[in-house]
C-alpha cells in the first residue's frame, strides 16, 4: 500500500490544488482584509479552515480504515430463526465444490450471495467481493479509489461519503471567494499592477476549483443515489431490471446502515461503538433484506 500511495499520481495534483487554494483564499485574498475588521473574511477563514479539517480527517479515515476484511474460515451460521423465515444466506450458499465464479474486467469476483473466492481459499459473505488491486476480499465492496489508495468497502464507505461531501463544500467556497479576483485578474494583468505571482496563483486556484467542484458534483449525486437506494458501485452491474432489490428497505433505513442512527456523529468521521453492535450491516458480514423481495 505505501508503495502505491507514493506513485499515485492524484496525490500530487490534489497536493498542489490544496495548497495553492489555501495561499490564495487565506494569505492573498481575505487574509489581508482581517486587518481592516472584514466581517466577511473572518466567516470565510473560518468555514475554509473548518471545512478543510473536516475534509482531511475524513481522507486519513478512508485511508487507514480497514474497509472490511473477511475472518478466517469465515462460515454463514444458519439458526432457527433464519430458517424459519427463509433467509437468502441458506440458499445462496455456494460450497468449494459447486462454485462457478465470474470474474469482471476489473477483475472482480463477483457473485450474488454467499459464495467461495477461489484467490482467497475462504467462503465470501453477502456483497463481498475480491479485489485484484489490493488482493483480497472486501467487505460490501463498492470500489478501489486511486485517490486514496484504497478499497471503499463496509468499513470506511461513511467516511468516503464525507470526504467527499466536504472536499465538494471546499472547493465551492474557494471557488465563489476567488470569483471576484478571477474577474479581476483580467483588469489588473493589463494594467500591470499588482504581483504576478499572486495573480497567477490566484487565476490557477480558480481554475483547479471550479474543475474539481464540477466533477465531485457528479460523484456526489451518484453516491448520494447508491446510499439511498443501498447500492454499491459493483452492484449496479448486479441488479436486474423489474426485480426488487432485496437489500433496499428505505430510504431511512437504508442511510442508517451507513451513517448509523446517532444524529450527532453523521456529518463526523466516526461511528459509535453502539452503531457497531446494533447495525449488522455497519460490520458487512450480514445484511437485513426485504420480505417481499424476489432472490
Amino acid at each position: 500500500m505505501d508503495c502505491c500511495f507514493r506513485t499515485n499520481p492524484f496525490r500530487l495534483c490534489s497536493g498542489l490544488k490544496v495548497l495553492g487554494s489555501y495561499y490564495a483564499v487565506v494569505f492573498v485574498v481575505w487574509g489581508p482584509k482581517l486587518l481592516d475588521g472584514d466581517a466577511l473574511a473572518y466567516c470565510i477563514i473560518i468555514t475554509f479552515n473548518i471545512l478543510l479539517i473536516l475534509a482531511s480527517w475524513s481522507y486519513f479515515m478512508v485511508v487507514f480504515r480497514d474497509p472490511g476484511t473477511v475472518p478466517l474460515n469465515w462460515r454463514p451460521t444458519f439458526d432457527e430463526e433464519s430458517l424459519e423465515t427463509g433467509s437468502s444466506m441458506m440458499s445462496d450458499y455456494v460450497t468449494p465444490e459447486s462454485r462457478a465464479s465470474t470474474w469482471t474486467s476489473e477483475g472482480m469476483e463477483r457473485r450474488p450471495g454467499v459464495g467461495y473466492c477461489n484467490r482467497c481459499q475462504n467462503s465470501k459473505p453477502p456483497r463481498c467481493h475480491h479485489c485484484s488491486i489490493c488482493q483480497r476480499c472486501v467487505l460490501k465492496m463498492d470500489h478501489h479509489c486511486v485517490w486514496v489508495v484504497n478499497c471503499v468497502g463496509a468499513g470506511n464507505y461513511k467516511f468516503f461519503l464525507l470526504f467527499l461531501l466536504y472536499t465538494f463544500l471546499e472547493t465551492i467556497l474557494d471557488t465563489l471567494a476567488l470569483l471576484p479576483h478571477f474577474i479581476k485578474f483580467f483588469g489588473d494583468a493589463t494594467s500591470h499592477s499588482g504581483s504576478s505571482g499572486n495573480l497567477a496563483v490566484t487565476f490557477v486556484a480558480f481554475i483547479l476549483n471550479l474543475a474539481f467542484a464540477l466533477s465531485l458534483l457528479c460523484f456526489l449525486i451518484m453516491h448520494t443515489s447508491l446510499l439511498f437506494s443501498n447500492t454499491t458501485t459493483i452492484e449496479v452491474h448486479e441488479k436486474k431490471k423489474g426485480v426488487i432489490w432485496k437489500y433496499d428497505l428505505g430510504k431511512w433505513k437504508n442511510f442508517e446502515q451507513v451513517f448509523g442512527t446517532k444524529r450527532l456523529l453523521w456529518f463526523l468521521p466516526m461511528i459509535s461503538k453502539e452503531d457497531l453492535e446494533n447495525i449488522p450491516a455497519l460490520k458487512g458480514l450480514d445484511f437485513p433484506v426485504r420480505s417481499d423481495a424476489e432472490s
